[in-house]
C-alpha cells in the first residue's frame, strides 16, 4: 500500500502498546515518528524543570528503540500544527496519527489540529494510550461527570478493560528519504546547574526502567502493598508514576501484568489498582472541569482567606519549617524529583492548613520539582488537601506533623536520611526537637535556630487559625 503515516508522539513515549503506532504499522506504509516541543501550545501543561530532565532521557531512549528497528525519531520545535503540516508536505504523508491527551488546553488545540488537517485532505486520527477509561465515555445515571471517587470507580469496575495493543514491529516500514530533525541537545532540557545529581541514582528514565519497576512490584511488593504503602521508610510503592505520566508504560500493561501474575483477586493488588483508579478519576475531573488547575471545584473556596507569606512559602520549599517529617519530604522532593505519597499529603496539608498558603502555590512548586508532575494528578491532589475539590479532605482534617512522623516513620530512618542534622536525636524527640532539653540537644549536636530551625508556627495555634478560616466559609 502506498502512503506515509506521521505518528506524533506526546505523553506516550513507548513503542509497545502504543495504539497510534500500532495503527500506523498495520497500514503497511512508511511511518515517520515525530516529537514536537510546543511550549506555547502546551500552556499550563508545559513540563517543569524536573520533568524536562525526564523528558530529555525519555526521548533519548525512544530514539534508541526506534533506531534499533531501523527507524528514527524526528524532532521539531514550534507550533504543533505548523510542524505537522510542514512534515506532511515534506514527506507527502497522507495520514497523521496520535494518542489523545486530556489537559483542557491540549484538548482544544488537538481539535483545531485535527480539523485543519482533515480540511487539507489529511486523514487525522487519535487513539487512547494513557487511560483505562476515557473521560468522555464515563458518566453517572444523570448523564453527568462523577464527583465522588467511590461511585466513579464502582462504575468503572463494571466495564471491560482492553488488552494492550500489539503489532509486529518487524513489519515497521520506513521512508526512503528522512525529513530533517533538530538535535535534542539544542533544546536545553537538562539543567545548567547540576541540581539533578541524585536523580540518576534514583531513576532509570527509560522503557526498560518502567518494565523493571513493574516486574519488581508484581514479584515482591504487590502482596504487601496495603501494609507498606504508607511507610516512606520502606520501599513499598510501585514508583511507576513518572513512567505512567510520560507514557513509557501504560495502565493496560500494568493491569495485564497483575492479571498474568494471578493477583487480581487478592486484596493488596486491588488496593493498588484503586490508586490507578484515582489517576483515572483525576483525568476525569480535569477533562470535565477544565478550570480546576487554577480555580477550586467548590466555588465557595474562592473566598477562602488565604494569607500569602513569601517567607512561609520559601521555608516550606527549602525544607526548613522546623517540622522534621515535613522538611524530610521537601528535601527528598528537591534531591530526587519525587516524594512518597503519604508525605505529599503531610507536606501539602502543612502548607495550606498550618501556613494558610494558597494551594495553587504548592501545586506550582510540585509542578516544577516533580518528575511525575501531571496536571490532572497534581490538581486533584492539591484540591483534595485544601478541601475544595471532589471527594475532598474535610476541613477539620489537619494532619499533625508530629504524630504523622511518629506513625509513618516509626524508626525515624526516613526523616534522618533527609534531615541528617537530626541523626543523633532519639526517637522521643525526633519529630519535635524543640521539646528536648538543652543537654539532649547538645549531645545530639543540635543548635535549634542555627543547625536546625525552630518551628515557623506552633501546631496548636496554627490548627485553630485554620479551623477558624475554614469555618468562615460556612
Amino acid at each position: 500500500m502506498d502512503g506515509t503515516t506521521v505518528v506524533w508522539f506526546r505523553k506516550d513515549l513507548r513503542i509497545e502498546d502504543n495504539p497510534a503506532m500500532v495503527a500506523a504499522i498495520r497500514r503497511k506504509c512508511s511511518v515517520i515518528p515525530v516529537f514536537i516541543q510546543d511550549e506555547n501550545g502546551e500552556g499550563p501543561a508545559f513540563p517543569g524543570g524536573a520533568s524536562r530532565w525526564w523528558l530529555h532521557h525519555a526521548l533519548t531512549d525512544l530514539a534508541k528503540e526506534l533506531k534499533a528497528l531501523g527507524s528514527r525519531l524526528i524532532l521539531r520545535k514550534g507550533s504543533s500544527l505548523e510542524c505537522l503540516k510542514s512534515l506532511v508536505n515534506e514527506s507527502k504523508a497522507d495520514h497523521v496519527y496520535w494518542n489523545r491527551r486530556y489537559e483542557p488546553s491540549i484538548v482544544e488545540r488537538d481539535k483545531r489540529i485535527k480539523a485543519d488537517l482533515k480540511q487539507n485532505g489529511i486523514a487525522a486520527k487519535s487513539f487512547n494510550a494513557s487511560l483505562l477509561f476515557e473521560p468522555h465515555e464515563i458518566q453517572n445515571k444523570a448523564g453527568k461527570p462523577f464527583q465522588v471517587f467511590t461511585r466513579y470507580w464502582e462504575h468503572c469496575r463494571q466495564r471491560p478493560i482492553s488488552a494492550p495493543e500489539q503489532a509486529s514491529l518487524k513489519t515497521l516500514k520506513t521512508p526512503r528519504t528522512w525529513p530533517a530533525s533538530e538535535r535534542l541537545e539544542d533544546w536545553s532540557l537538562l539543567p545548567e546547574i547540576p541540581w539533578d545529581a541524585e536523580f540518576s541514582c534514583r531513576w532509570k528514565p527509560n522503557r526498560s526502567g518502567a518494565i523493571e519497576f513493574l516486574d519488581r512490584f508484581t514479584e515482591a511488593k504487590a502482596r504487601s502493598y496495603s501494609e507498606k504503602r504508607n511507610r516512606p521508610d520502606l520501599d513499598g510503592t510501585s514508583s511507576l508514576s513518572p513512567y505512567l505520566h510520560f507514557g513509557q508504560i501504560g495502565p493496560r500493561e500494568i493491569y495485564a501484568k497483575i492479571a498474568d501474575a494471578k493477583l487480581l483477586n487478592l486484596e493488596n493488588p486491588q488496593v493498588f489498582l484503586t490508586e490507578i483508579g484515582w489517576r483515572e478519576f483525576s483525568h476525569h475531573l480535569l477533562y470535565h472541569f477544565p478550570d480546576t488547575p487554577e480555580l477550586p471545584l467548590r466555588s465557595k473556596f474562592q473566598e477562602f482567606p488565604w494569607r500569602r507569606n513569601k517567607s512561609f512559602l520559601k521555608a516550606w520549599q527549602k525544607g526548613e519549617t522546623g517540622y522534621p517529617i515535613v522538611d524530610a519530604g521537601m528535601r527528598q522532593l528537591w534531591e530526587t524529583g519525587w516524594m512518597h505519597n503519604r508525605v505529599r499529603m503531610i507536606t501539602a496539608s502543612f502548607l495550606v492548613k498550618h501556613l494558610l498558603q494558597p494551594w495553587q502555590d504548592g501545586a506550582a512548586w510540585f509542578w516544577d520539582t516533580l518528575v511525575d508532575a501531571d496536571l490532572a494528578n497534581n490538581t486533584q491532589g492539591w484540591q483534595w488537601t485544601a478541601g475544595c475539590g471532589a471527594d475532598a479532605s474535610p476541613y477539620f482534617r489537619i494532619f499533625n506533623p508530629i504524630t504523622q512522623g511518629q506513625k509513618f516513620d516509626p524508626n525515624g530512618s526516613y526523616t534522618k536520611r533527609w534531615v541528617p542534622e537530626l541523626k543523633e536525636l532519639s526517637l522521643k524527640h525526633l519529630f519535635s526537637p524543640w521539646t528536648a532539653d538543652t543537654s539532649t540537644l547538645e549531645a545530639a549536636k543540635i543548635a535549634l535556630g542555627k543547625s536546625y530551625p525552630m518551628p515557623i508556627v506552633d501546631h496548636a495555634e496554627a490548627r485553630e487559625k485554620a479551623l477558624a478560616a475554614f469555618r468562615s466559609l460556612k
